[in-house]
């Protein structure tokens, strides 16, 4: 029974991530998840200081604020000139300093376990339970995954027009009276749960790695976004699931193992992607080059 939970938890944080991943990679914007698994620790640190508890609960709320926070100043940073990829890495390097120096200050003597809530194992999921009426209804993680991605494919169901102009063409939404910053920061929000949602329980390294690969491995495949949507979800499911089993052979990582199978899955489609394929490339040229040599001969 613990295999189908790790299993099942690994394939709800692909979709999860993956379903917000692939407007990520559209809008150029893939690593925003791995500045905010850094980027959130000052907000766990200041949840303690408040609350004086270490329940994970209070530091996930603190962590999901720093996050939308970290999320409003990469935008800010952005619309004032500054190039995005410069804007995330400011942001997140400030933050997690930030984070480092509070820690330094407030909490050298008190056992504050920021492990299990940035870095959790996911091997750990089928134990950390929840109980209601005295039921055992289920592990904490997949309760708290599967309802960030149902609010996600409520949201991206109910705007899903608005979203797509938004990612493939701003100015263009922005000429049609779509609020673009409005959908940004929505887009953004939702990032945000996600990623801080899955972290206690699974990992950075797997939210991270799921927020990316699998859509830029899907991005390879096809040039339709719903497509390219149902194909991340499905490359995120496989890699969890042959992720898994790699990792019980070598008895290794089971989150880094999952990612290690989506990266070889990123690199197949790299090579042998119908329309972005290097290989297929290839073979389209020497094509060309074949039938233009045929048609010189005869001329």
């Amino acid at each position: 029974m613990s295999t189908f939970w790790v299993i099942f938890t690994g394939a709800l944080v692909a979709s999860s991530c993956g379903l917000v991943g692939c407007f990520l990679v559209l809008r150029k914007m893939a690593m925003i998840g791995d500045a905010i698994s850094h980027s959130v620790l000052p907000g766990i640190v200041i949840a303690f200081l408040i609350s004086g508890s270490r329940d994970s609960f209070i530091m996930l709320l603190g962590a999901a604020v720093i996050g939308l926070i970290a999320v409003f100043l990469i935008q800010l940073f952005s619309q004032s000139g500054v190039q995005s990829d410069a804007s995330i890495g400011v942001v997140f390097t400030a933050l997690f300093a930030v984070g480092i120096v509070l820690i330094s200050l407030y909490t050298r003597d008190i056992d504050l376990d920021l492990d299990c809530v940035l870095y959790g194992e996911i091997a750990y999921v089928p134990w950390n339970t929840i109980e209601f009426m005295g039921m055992d209804i289920g592990p904490k993680a997949v309760w708290g995954v599967g309802l960030s991605l149902l609010l996600s494919v409520i949201v991206i169901s109910l705007f899903y027009k608005q979203f797509k102009i938004c990612s493939f063409d701003p100015a263009m939404a922005a000429a049609v009276g779509i609020p673009v910053a409005l959908f940004h920061y929505l887009l953004m929000g939702l990032v945000s749960l996600t990623t801080v949602a899955s972290f206690e329980s699974v990992g950075a390294i797997l939210v991270v790695g799921m927020l990316v690969v699998p859509p830029a491995t899907a991005y390879l495949l096809t040039e339709k976004l719903s497509r390219m949507i149902v194909y991340t979800i499905m490359i995120g499911c496989l890699s969890s699931i042959i992720g898994y089993y790699v990792a019980s052979i070598l008895d290794a990582s089971i989150a880094g193992s999952m990612i290690s199978v989506a990266g070889g899955l990123f690199v197949l489609a790299l090579l042998f992607s119908p329309s972005h394929g290097v290989v297929m490339r290839k073979l389209k040229q020497k094509r060309l080059i074949s039938d233009k040599n045929k048609l010189e001969s005869v001329i």
